[in-house]
């Protein structure tokens, strides 16, 4: 088994070595050259901006203005107590009656509603067409007999051939 599979090894080894050994080169006469044309469909994005009137409504209360209106409130109370049980009891009350406007403040602003304008912009794709040439069919003599090929670019006036010569078994 061991020797089949080496012998396997070495005949191919050998077949490359011939294969790439009896490689050369040559030039063929280029008799016609034809570029082939395909339609390609080209995007060039723009962008397109406008004004527009946007209508907003706040709707959120954070409560900030509650207890704003609470501690001036409170301390307002604290100002017209005369002793000190008046002062306690002013500073609560008076802390629960700011706190309740403020409360009433905010809601109020938060229902509020108004407008602005604001710049809208999107993206809009123009295409268009274009022919571009994509290949070129080459029509080439090589040894008296015509040939035909594709190439991706101009071939000029010869073209490079590869030749390989291996035996027929």
């Amino acid at each position: 088994m061991k020797r089949t599979a080496l012998f396997a090894g070495l005949v191919l080894a050998s077949t490359a070595t011939l294969a790439s050994g009896n490689v050369s080169y040559d030039y063929g006469r280029v008799v016609e050259s034809t570029p082939i044309v395909k339609n390609i469909r080209i995007s060039t994005p723009r962008e397109e901006c406008w004004d527009e009137a946007v209508s907003y409504s706040r709707t959120e209360h954070n409560g900030i203005s509650t207890v704003l209106g609470a501690v001036i409130g409170g301390a307002v109370g604290n100002a017209i107590g005369h002793n000190k049980s008046n002062k306690k009891v002013g500073t609560a009350v008076g802390a629960v009656l700011g706190g309740t406007i403020g409360n009433a403040v905010g809601k109020e602003r938060a229902g509020a509603r108004g407008s602005r304008t604001e710049e809208v912009c999107r993206v809009i794709n123009d295409y268009r067409e274009e022919e571009r040439i994509v290949g070129y069919h080459v029509k080439y003599r090589y040894n008296d007999v015509m040939y035909t090929t594709r190439t991706d670019e101009a071939p000029g006036e010869q073209i490079k051939l590869r030749l390989s010569v291996s035996p027929v078994s």
